[in-house]
């Protein structure tokens, strides 16, 4: 008899990171099913192989899917991801980053699910750290809405390992790019700028642009999502010893990534200083020592993937 497969459920599979997810099981072998409800996400953006289900995270429909689905994992990546929304906004960044996380939670009870990956933020949770780069253990001072909320989804993932034994591991992101983010969102920066190069249009930097990001590539997330899915934390009590970082440990001004982003386009345009926003941190850099010992690394440099994602946007439109 063969083997049965695995099968995950990725939220938010239609998405930038998502879809990057759903390929990268895909390629282990694993059944693949992604809920999104498109208000981001892209069907074009999934393989053949995944089975998309729309609807949206906090619905009875997602309820019941992960309810009765038979899935040995979710890898959760649906959210509201904007941190000035959630700064306008904070009543509908909890509604889905906290009420839709507790309705998934719920169902994978339910559904017997061994297996939970949160998908939290590095860049978020910790605030502006006293130490660089950030380890897993350093204090958690979230400045917007929207870091509160994904802070508070790996307390109540924490609550779920305890009393009802769901296996939670967070996975704290840096600054995700790649192939397929959206050059026309808010979020997404790369994405953006290679958009604003490729068009020969002015690039817009917040503030005096010294303020640091942590960028890592999508594919290396996709790898850090497999490792995840697998490692044992049975021995694992607190809420960091569940949570990995992941990044590249590298700080990258938005001044530099301008002109990095023009290196690889072998082109030049100006760039413009607009006001700060609200809520925004000054430097961010993950130390992800952690994943790297369970054989995680980078695949490239920053430049590396700088210029896959420029290639991918100045072929989008083909």
């Amino acid at each position: 008899m063969s083997k049965q497969r695995k099968r995950v459920l990725v939220t938010g599979g239609a998405g930038f990171i998502g879809s990057h997810v759903c390929d990268a099981f895909v390629a282990e072998d694993w059944s693949v099913t992604a809920l999104d409800d498109l208000s981001s996400g892209r069907e074009e953006n999934l393989s053949t192989d995944v089975e998309l289900v729309v609807t949206d995270i906090r619905s009875p429909e997602a309820a019941k899917l992960v309810r009765d689905g038979a899935f040995d994992l979710i890898s959760h990546h649906a959210a509201q991801i904007d941190v000035r929304v959630s700064v306008d906004r904070p009543d509908h960044d909890a509604s889905i980053n906290i009420m839709g996380l507790l309705n998934l939670l719920e169902a994978a009870v339910k559904g017997g699910v061994r297996r939970f990956l949160y998908v939290s933020s590095g860049g978020v949770v910790y605030g502006e750290p006293d130490e660089f780069p950030v380890p897993e253990t350093a204090p958690k001072r979230p400045l917007s809405p929207y870091g509160v909320s994904k802070l508070a989804g790996e307390h109540y993932l924490h609550f779920y390992r305890e009393i009802h034994g769901l296996e939670g591991v967070s996975l704290r992101y840096s600054n995700v790019f790649g192939p397929r983010q959206d050059p026309h969102g808010e979020a997404g920066v790369v994405a953006i700028f290679a958009r604003c190069v490729l068009e020969g249009r002015t690039l817009t930097v917040y503030g005096d642009g010294e303020q640091t990001r942590d960028y890592v590539y999508v594919g290396d997330v996709a790898k850090a999502n497999l490792l995840a899915a697998l490692t044992d934390v049975s021995g694992s009590t607190g809420m960091d010893e569940v949570a990995f970082n992941v990044g590249t440990g590298v700080e990258t001004s938005v001044n530099e990534l301008a002109r990095a982003v023009m290196r690889v386009a072998g082109r030049v345009v100006p760039v413009e200083h607009a006001p700060a926003r609200a809520g925004e941190l000054q430097r961010s850099c993950l130390d992800s020592g952690r994943l790297a010992g369970l054989d995680w690394r980078p695949a490239g440099e920053l430049e590396d993937g700088l210029a896959a994602t420029y290639a991918w946007i100045a072929g989008e439109d083909r």
